[in-house]
């Protein structure tokens, strides 16, 4: 981790109120970084006041400045009203990463800007690298594969990513929680946040409360068939396999939905693989387009492996992925992240799946 090429040595680092965030400070400053904590506050509640008083708490025992700002109305608008009007139109949406370009990274880039800040830092397990032949910034895979986190940074643009440090690449969870635990960082035993952090406890209760309603509907199979009643779609993810409600020899699986007449479209195993998926419009980190065909390896799902697929242009910025072999099926809605080797393409919204 180099200290930023202008000459510039102060970074405003995102801290959550986390372990990751507290030792990525720790890293900051041994590489010589002048850094200032900011912490974004995306909702008013309990969990965001004791969220800043953590990150609070590091940035004494560190030694360095310590900001809040208030970004509820940002991502009001960019993450939460539309995860429920994804929701509402038989979608499952991925939140994090869009949260990450449209929220996370413009509110802190702004904070930095207010600050004299050239770069920005986020505790993300991910790297940051220049192309030598283009000159583009991409993300790079962690170190750590199990922690990876490139998946959540596929939305960023070159002008977020040129300014963006990630202090966890090259490092292992257990070796963070260590480093914290060696500096005496208050958080260093502090458990993983949850996953969708605007969401407390059932996210159905959550999309009622935003006027998403579960209007009741019809199980049917791709024949159209009616198997069954539900008591609405947002009860369901497509791959789902328990908890449907109809009986039968084999296991029913989820595997899509038809909100305009509220059929929830179930199948068997055979059934749940896709071939490939329609995804965008595109951001590309690695290449600037994409004019031809080419080979890459895709992830569905953030918790999903990458496969191999021949990824094809389509009109309008979209491609689509012929899957090599037959996956098990996902959601539009999610994201669809194209790689070669540990380097990120770029990323789309998952807009249709293939059936095999």
């Amino acid at each position: 981790m180099a200290v930023a090429d202008d000459g510039s040595r102060s970074v405003a680092l995102g801290m959550s109120g986390g372990v990751d965030s507290a030792v990525s400070a720790a890293l900051l400053m041994r590489a010589g970084y002048d850094v200032v904590g900011v912490t974004c506050r995306f909702t008013d509640d309990g969990a965001a006041d004791r969220a800043a008083a953590d990150a609070a708490a590091v940035c004494a025992r560190l030694g360095v400045r310590h900001i809040e700002r208030d970004c509820s109305g940002l991502f009001e608008r960019e993450v939460v009203e539309p995860f429920a009007r994804s929701y509402a139109c038989g979608l499952t949406p991925s939140p994090c990463v869009g949260c990450n370009a449209r929220c996370k990274l413009p509110a802190l880039l702004d904070a930095a800007d207010e600050l004299g800040c050239r770069a920005v830092a986020t505790g993300h397990y991910a790297r940051i690298a220049q192309l030598a032949e283009s000159g583009r910034y991409v993300v790079k895979a962690a170190l750590d594969a199990r922690k990876d986190q490139s998946y959540m940074l596929a939305l960023l643009a070159q002008d977020q990513l040129a300014r963006l440090v990630l202090p966890l690449g090259g490092t292992t969870k257990a070796e963070v929680r260590v480093m914290a635990s060696d500096l005496g960082l208050p958080v260093a035993e502090k458990p993983e946040s949850q996953d969708v952090c605007f969401v407390d406890g059932d996210y159905r209760a959550f999309l009622r409360e935003r006027g998403v309603r579960d209007e009741p509907g019809a199980i049917v199979d791709r024949n159209g068939t009616v198997l069954g009643r539900h008591e609405g779609l947002a009860n369901f993810t497509v791959g789902q396999r328990k908890g449907i409600g109809v009986a039968a020899p084999q296991p029913y699986y989820v595997l899509g939905k038809r909100p305009e007449a509220a059929e929830l479209v179930v199948g068997f195993a055979d059934e749940a693989l896709i071939g490939g998926v329609l995804a965008g419009p595109m951001n590309w980190q690695a290449i600037e387009r994409l004019d031809e065909p080419r080979a890459a390896s895709v992830k569905l799902r953030y918790r999903s492996r990458a496969v191999p697929c021949i990824i094809e242009p389509e009109p309008e910025g979209r491609v689509r992925a012929v899957l090599r072999e037959p996956q098990p099926t996902t959601a539009p809605g999610q994201f669809a992240v194209f790689s070669v080797g540990d380097t990120v393409l770029g990323g789309g919204m998952i807009e249709e799946v293939a059936s095999v």
